[in-house]
């Protein structure tokens, strides 16, 4: 085995006993345990570096593989990496390029603004004027945003993954493991990382949910820089603001924080029920607050699609959620994916009626993250398999809840969600085909009751 083989050994034999340990070797149950054990895994990730941070993220991600204690933990997963020296970073640039930064740029920073596992942010000035895919001209002088992929990164992640793969092949032997695919979970996860890598994938990604939002005076999306743009270099304009992790009382005090809170959880829905495609990896480090009260959306790494058919049935479960109705938010979610079975349904539609009582009605403050981490809790219970894409839209309603009262504390998502739902349906009820698709069924169920 190699010296990183066994580095990799040594830190997961040693979060594994220390879990263990707090967890009363199996004596701690359920929610308890597993919440110790997601704390480790986290912590095992930090010590093994970029790969395993990043295949931490989109772990945290997946709530169909992983319980919601792990999905959760992981998304506070941080990066401790060092700068890229200066000389590295010129060297990148003129490789990627085709010139040194003093002659792309007015002015480059060679001390990064920030850094992460795959890339880090230099601050730079815009020496001519730029038209970009959507929006006004960059006017010479702008300052700039430069991502800049760490050299020899994708080396090393090819060189962990192969490591990984060779776990993952002794994982899938142990009992209770097949079921989370943890090889082919490795090889979704390798292809997602290679997109990553490629920069301008995220800046096509940007500019699509730039043209989305375009009519949106409160959304505000970098605009791309294509001529100082690679696989290896996404150069955007920079944004001034506060992330949501460092937005405190006082910059909340000068924006309208309710009115822009409200405003995100729609621009979410937006996005899942018009546009058809979502930033899936929202958190607070994501998203900035302008000066002007504005939302800034940043970093279209991971991206949740959603078809036609699709956004009619999520449409139906929102709205059934926002109105408390168990039956009807299961019957569409089978339209999602989630089967649950004949002789399990009625003990889980009494379950999601007694999670809504508990969490979202009769109460002064929705509770949207309590009442989808007992759903998801409440699916594993009963061994009920969930859906890739519809465990993603979970775990972000849970998120954007969290973002909104990152903005304005006492807000009621639920609230907020109700005229949009309302006019969602009311919009898909009227649409001609949906008429010509019910009219069969309204006209009978109209003879039923004249005959009656």
């Amino acid at each position: 085995m190699s010296a990183r083989g066994r580095a990799i050994a040594a830190v997961a034999l040693r979060r594994f006993l220390r879990a263990a340990w707090q967890a009363r070797f199996g004596l701690r149950r359920g929610h308890a345990r597993r919440r110790v054990f997601a704390r480790h895994l986290r912590l095992a990730c930090e010590e093994l570096g970029p790969t395993f941070i990043k295949l931490g993220q989109l772990a945290s991600v997946r709530p169909d593989v992983f319980s919601p204690e792990t999905v959760f933990e992981l998304e506070r997963l941080q990066d401790r990496v060092p700068e890229v020296p200066g000389a590295e970073i010129e060297a990148i640039l003129a490789a990627e390029l085709g010139a040194a930064p003093e002659k792309l740029f007015s002015a480059f920073e060679l001390r990064p603004t920030a850094t992460a596992s795959i890339a880090q942010v230099h601050q730079a000035t815009l020496a001519q004027d730029y038209r970009p895919v959507s929006g006004a001209v960059l006017p010479r002088g702008s300052r700039l945003a430069v991502k800049i992929i760490r050299p020899g990164i994708e080396t090393f992640i090819a060189q962990d993954l192969a490591l990984a793969r060779r776990w993952a092949g002794r994982l899938a032997r142990l009992p209770g493991m097949a079921r989370l695919r943890p090889g082919s979970l490795l090889e979704e996860f390798r292809d997602t990382l290679a997109s990553e890598l490629d920069l301008r994938n995220e800046g096509r990604v940007a500019d699509r949910f730039a043209r989305d939002f375009a009519d949106d005076p409160l959304v505000v999306v970098p605009r791309v820089i294509w001529r100082h743009t690679t696989r290896r270099v996404l150069t955007t304009e920079f944004v001034e603001g506060w992330r949501l992790n460092e937005l405190g009382e006082a910059e909340r005090s000068g924006i309208d924080a309710r009115r822009l809170a409200a405003h995100g959880a729609e621009v979410f829905m937006r996005q899942v029920l018009v546009h058809g495609r979502y930033h899936a990896d929202l958190h607070p480090a994501n998203l900035f607050v302008t000066p002007d009260s504005r939302i800034c959306y940043l970093d279209f790494g991971i991206v949740g699609r959603t078809t036609p058919a699709e956004r009619i049935a999520i449409a139906q479960v929102l709205a059934a959620t926002v109105y408390g109705d168990a039956e009807r938010a299961l019957r569409y979610s089978r339209e999602l994916g989630l089967e649950v079975p004949e002789d399990k349904a009625p003990a889980v539609q009494a379950r999601v009626a007694d999670l809504m009582k508990a969490h979202l009605a009769g109460r002064e403050q929705a509770d949207v993250r309590g009442f989808a981490l007992g759903f998801l809790s409440m699916l594993a219970d009963f061994r009920i398999p969930i859906p890739e894409g519809y465990g993603l839209l979970v775990k972000a309603l849970i998120t954007v809840e969290g973002v909104a009262r990152a903005i304005y504390p006492d807000i009621d998502i639920i609230q907020s969600a109700r005229p949009f739902a309302t006019r969602l349906i009311a919009a898909q009820l009227s649409r001609p085909e949906r008429l010509h698709e019910r009219a069969p069924a309204a006209l009978k169920a109209a003879l039923r009751e004249l005959l009656a």
